[in-house]
């Protein structure tokens, strides 16, 4: 049996919408990017969304939109896709970062305010694998040092914080529609915010800074960038979009099913989720026992590739690769909680369509191995 890491879950409703984009006169900047951008703002919860070609390039957007420059520092999570600190690197800013929560992996609030300097201009938090941040305490640290607060939920789309959907909070969010995101456009991203001036900037800067509203052609106001969704991707969003529901029903079934399955085997912990909020599973990370190595774990992970068994690591933390080092000086144990759980974790395959066969083979192999090496 060969199982991959994820796979995108495309049907009929989705080939039939790109094709008929391919009748039309309008490949870029038509009403299907409109029409996706309607349509998540109202799903999402805000009033305004800016469709991009990634959501590394929205990030990007929001630092430069939000002013933030050479000097200045963001304070956000080594415990991430990259993209989170490299959005800041961009305009020449620091990233300042904070320990996790060792359960729920996200950014601690705990230990944020002894960071804040009179540098610090924002606040970037990310919805880890799906699990909402702490919105509440992030909010009033924010408010208190009048600081921005910015939303990474690019791996949260349907997640739910305090009955909030993900991607509405802080003073602007991202979302990311990369193949194994919970919707995909191919690749694909989106600001979302309720703050028109953002927006507005947001709108310009995505399509080479041009004037929103009232400009002559190629008439250019500010520097701005190629960061445009075409309007395949937008049609293929639309469709997903149209189907969110029975997807992020899909993948709940599929967490549910290693939860059933793993959450007795006391050799590995299955993922937390906090009170009061509501998941949108983009992954299915395990975490080793304490008592197993990062090499324990490479072992494991090797061990199931020869099952047919695809597994990853998720995540390295950002401080540790190599060029963050070589430009700050970081060094092992500077973070510790996020350098523990980042040698211990492993993303199972997962996806819409992973059928329970499936699940019950990863799983059989899995504890199989870790017995043998225990």
């Amino acid at each position: 049996m060969k199982i991959p890491l994820a796979k995108p879950d495309i049907t009929n409703l989705e080939r039939k919408a790109v094709l008929e984009v391919l009748k039309t006169p309008y490949l870029s900047l038509g009403p299907r990017l409109k029409e996706f951008e309607k349509k998540i703002a109202k799903f999402v919860g805000v009033k305004y969304a800016i469709a991009t070609n990634s959501g590394t390039s929205a990030l990007h957007l929001i630092i430069r939109a939000f002013g933030i420059k050479e000097g200045d520092e963001v304070i956000t999570t080594p415990f991430s896709f990259i993209s989170s600190a490299n959005c800041i690197l961009y305009e020449g800013a620091k990233p300042v970062f904070i320990d996790i929560n060792e359960k729920t992996l996200n950014i601690d609030p705990n230990k944020i305010e002894s960071k804040i300097t009179k540098k610090t201009k924002a606040i970037l938090a990310v919805d880890v694998f799906g699990h909402p941040a702490d919105w509440d305490e992030l909010s009033k640290i924010a408010r208190k040092h009048k600081l921005f607060l910015i939303e990474d939920s690019a791996e949260a789309l349907g997640a739910e914080y305090k009955g909030k959907k993900c991607g509405s909070f802080g003073d602007t969010a991202i979302l990311s529609f990369y193949p194994n995101k919970q919707i995909t456009t191919g690749e694909g991203g989106m600001v979302v915010t309720n703050n028109k001036k953002i927006a507005d900037l947001c709108k310009s800067m995505v399509n080479q800074g041009r004037k929103t509203k009232g400009g002559k052609w190629l008439e250019h106001v500010r520097l701005g960038y190629n960061y445009r969704l075409d309007e395949l991707s937008c049609a293929l969003g639309i469709s997903q979009l149209k189907r969110i529901n029975e997807i992020l029903k899909k993948r709940e079934r599929v967490a549910k099913m290693y939860n059933e399955r793993l959450g007795e085997f006391s050799e590995v912990e299955i993922p937390y989720v906090s009170p009061g909020v509501k998941m949108s599973w983009f992954v299915y990370v395990i975490r080793l026992s304490k008592k197993y190595s990062q090499r324990d774990r490479d072992k494991i992970i090797k061990a199931m590739a020869q099952s047919g068994i695809q597994c990853g690591t998720y995540f390295q933390p950002i401080h540790l690769q190599s060029f963050y080092r070589k430009k700050f000086g970081y060094k092992s144990g500077d973070f510790p909680i996020c350098e523990s759980v980042s040698q211990r974790t492993i993303a199972l395959p997962f996806f819409n369509n992973l059928k329970e066969k499936e699940i019950n083979y990863v799983v059989k192999n899995l504890r199989g191995i870790i017995t043998k090496l225990k």
